[in-house]
């Protein structure tokens, strides 16, 4: 991996680190293949079980980085970065059968902010905030952000953020959906890492049928997820670990899971 992103994996953990704070992990080409490759690893390995996205330095992430886009546009180069770098990586976040936390440590904004929105949970510090950025230079979404905005905060609200960005604090963001709790910076790195250890020790493949479940029922009939959830519970229930939560319930101790 790149030194603009760091990846380590413990006991079932992989920590994934934004680290150009003097750039306020801008993303130059670098490091979007760095971090696409690392989300990549995360997911097809089968040792890993959660993975914690987070940034050093004071801003999770600005987007895109403007002087490397500049320099592109110049030479006559388009957004091919999008089809390249963001959708994959935005896939990988909201699709790997593994629970994503999103340790948002400072600004997150534009692309830095759709990757926040593709995980299934959000630790925000209470000095961090979110904004879309698009419209202050003239392009439209991307990073998933058409899609995870209105399902997180209403169709009305995402027009509105998208229409006419700013910077939405931690306490609001907490009140509208886009930050599933806020703690004190101070408190941000071990509130974000407790939050994905737990989940690293939790039932693996019931998590992965549930972001399968969510993501489906959000473009389909009540028929059609009730079917799939007949079909993601026949499978839930004959995994190792559903067994395992049931003798520990009889016996009545805490469940050991094994993400099996």
């Amino acid at each position: 991996m790149a030194d603009h992103v760091l990846y380590e994996v413990s006991d079932g953990l992989a920590t994934v680190t934004l680290n150009r704070p003097e750039a306020m992990n801008a993303l130059d080409t670098a490091t979007k293949v760095a971090l696409r490759d690392a989300l990549r690893e995360a997911a097809a390995d089968q040792a890993v079980r959660a993975v914690l996205l987070t940034a050093n330095g004071k801003a999770f992430c600005v987007g895109q980085d403007l002087k490397e886009h500049v320099a592109t546009l110049e030479a006559g180069g388009g957004m091919t970065t999008v089809a390249d770098h963001y959708n994959p990586i935005t896939l990988a976040i909201a699709t790997m059968p593994k629970p994503v936390v999103a340790g948002v440590n400072g600004v997150a904004a534009g692309a830095g902010a759709g990757f926040a929105f593709a995980a299934d949970y959000r630790v925000v510090a209470d000095t961090a905030s979110f904004t879309t950025a698009f419209a202050g230079v003239a392009l439209s979404t991307d990073s998933g952000m058409s899609w995870t905005l209105p399902r997180l905060v209403g169709h009305a609200r995402a027009a509105d953020l998208l229409l006419f960005p700013r910077p939405v604090p931690a306490v609001e963001a907490a009140a509208i959906g886009l930050a599933n709790s806020v703690v004190p910076a101070a408190d941000l790195p071990a509130e974000a890492l407790a939050v994905a250890r737990r989940l690293a020790a939790g039932p693996t493949r019931a998590y992965a049928a549930m972001k399968r479940a969510l993501a489906f029922a959000a473009g389909h009939t009540l028929p059609e997820a009730l079917a799939l959830e007949a079909e993601l519970q026949n499978e839930a229930g004959a995994t190792s670990d559903h067994r395992e939560a049931v003798s520990a319930f009889v016996a009545k101790r805490a469940p050991r899971f094994a993400g099996l």
